[in-house]
Parts: C-alpha cells; sequence; structure tokens
C-alpha cells in the first residue's frame, strides 16, 4: 500500500494510506475512508486529528481484512461479445502476410497483478492445415492458459491485501 505525506494547516504532518482521504471545509474537518464505500471520522472537539486518523485506519483495516478482493477481473464475457468464447480469449484471427499463407490464431489476455494484461497469440494452424480439432485444441490451451493466470492473479492479490494490512497495522502502531 502507497503511504503519502499530508500536511494540516495547523502544521501537523501524517503518514496517510491510499484509500483515505483528507476532508477540510468550512464546516467538515476529517478523515474519509474511500474504500468499497465511503465513512467520514470527524476531527470533533476539540479537533483532534491523530484521534480521527486513528480511527479511519482502524475503518480502513477492518475493510480491507473483511470484504471480498476488489477484482477488476472479468469472470464471464462481456454482454456485448458476439462470439460464445469465454471472457479474456477471442478471435479466431485471420493473419495474413505478404507471400504468406494465412494463419488463424485465438488471443487470450493474461491478467498480471499490479502490471499490465499480458496478450499471447496461440496458433491453431494455416489456411491448409486448420480443422476444427485444432480450434478446440487452441481453445483449450486458452482456457488452461487464462486459468493459470487467473489464479496467479488473485494469488498475488491476496499477498498484497495481507501486506497492506501489516503496513496499516504498522501506521496504526506509529499513531498510538
Amino acid at each position: 500500500m502507497q503511504f503519502r505525506e499530508v500536511t494540516l494547516p495547523c502544521g501537523q504532518r501524517f503518514q496517510i494510506p491510499q484509500g483515505i482521504q483528507r476532508i477540510d471545509s468550512r464546516s467538515t474537518h476529517g478523515w474519509q475512508v474511500r474504500y468499497q464505500g465511503t465513512k467520514l471520522f470527524s476531527d470533533g472537539k476539540p479537533a483532534d486529528p491523530r484521534q480521527a486518523l486513528a480511527s479511519a485506519m482502524r475503518e480502513l483495516l477492518e475493510r480491507v481484512s473483511t470484504l471480498p478482493l476488489n477484482s477488476p477481473l472479468k469472470q464471464a464475457p462481456s454482454a456485448g461479445k458476439t462470439s460464445d468464447l469465454p471472457a479474456g480469449i477471442s478471435g479466431p484471427i485471420l493473419r495474413v502476410r505478404q507471400g504468406r499463407v494465412a494463419t488463424a490464431e485465438l488471443s487470450v489476455s493474461l491478467p498480471c497483478f499490479g502490471r499490465r494484461v499480458d496478450i499471447r497469440s496461440v496458433y491453431i494452424g494455416s489456411q491448409n492445415t486448420y480443422t476444427e480439432d485444432r480450434y478446440r485444441a487452441a481453445l483449450a490451451k486458452c482456457i488452461e492458459l487464462r486459468d493459470r493466470a487467473v489464479e496467479r492473479y488473485l494469488q498475488d492479490a491476496e499477498k498484497a491485501r495481507h501486506a497492506t494490512m501489516t503496513s496499516l497495522r504498522k501506521q496504526l502502531q506509529a499513531l498510538r
């Protein structure tokens, strides 16, 4: 989890995790948790931004540890998808290169946690060797590649969640 330094108008400085935002307006002074919903922790009277931040961090820690992973992975095909291929797989794509026989392949997106999606092509055959069996074999390979990538993605996301909880606990201890 990334932290940033926030300096209040009174000069106090805090290390704030992503997922918490400072709110200072005429009538509102506090910390807002913005992780799968919002909740404001007011500085109160007398103004105690340190205590309000500790409460906000406890709330964020609770949400991170108990709510399901907020995964952007598509588990089902998009509504507008015109083929019956699973999510993350498209094609067959016909490649025509000058002076060569046309080839067909499927494209599969392999999610990587914290990085850009990796796109792989899986060869089916040329216009001379393309068969339904080769198509099914290529599709099975794409499904296997995608399933392994999704599994790795979810494992890495879970590791990141635990690292986030550890860093939040350390920052919360530092506030006490």
